[in-house]
């Protein structure tokens, strides 16, 4: 199976914020947010296994400001690794107050999502074709907290064996 580059499915999107995403305060609700992060790593994911793609897990899922009424999120998603069947997938959140121009880090998340076939399986992916440092860079570290994925699934079924969980 043929490569294929990050830049080919990268996705951004944007949407002004309005009253209806927003709690009595005037910030918009989390929910709002990860929403627009499951949306956009979606269509990345897709645009990379050109099939249907379900979210296997959030990784990682960091609020860094608030979002207000009024503001434009801009949300930006990139592969970062892409193993057999699954891929994790990096976003980042901007905030925009469209009067002044500032823009503020919001948020930032690590999805990993598999590809399914027609009949609802997992299905083979084409690998990564990674063409610079930034790149490389990020697939070491997707890679690294692949394993340790990995390794809490493997310990968290041994648990569930021995019946000696914690509570």
């Amino acid at each position: 199976m043929e490569g294929k580059r990050i830049r080919e499915s990268i996705i951004i999107m944007a949407q002004l914020m309005n009253p209806q995403d927003a709690n009595p305060a005037g910030n918009v609700h989390g929910g709002v947010i990860m929403k627009l992060i499951d949306n956009a790593a979606g269509c990345t994911a897709v645009r990379h296994a050109r099939s249907n793609v379900v979210t296997a897990s959030i990784d990682r899922m960091d609020f860094h400001n608030p979002v207000f009424v009024g503001d434009l999120v801009t949300v930006k998603a990139s592969l970062n690794f892409v193993g057999k069947t699954s891929m994790e997938l990096g976003v980042r959140v901007e905030a925009e107050n469209l009067i002044t121009g500032k823009k503020r880090h919001t948020a930032s998340a690590y999805l990993t999502f598999v590809a399914l076939d027609a009949n609802g399986r997992p299905m083979p992916l084409a690998p990564l074709v990674l063409e610079t440092d930034e790149e490389k860079r990020r697939n070491r570290e997707a890679g690294n907290r692949r394993k340790t994925r990995l390794a809490e699934r493997t310990k968290e079924k041994q648990c569930q064996q021995d019946l000696n969980c914690p509570d």
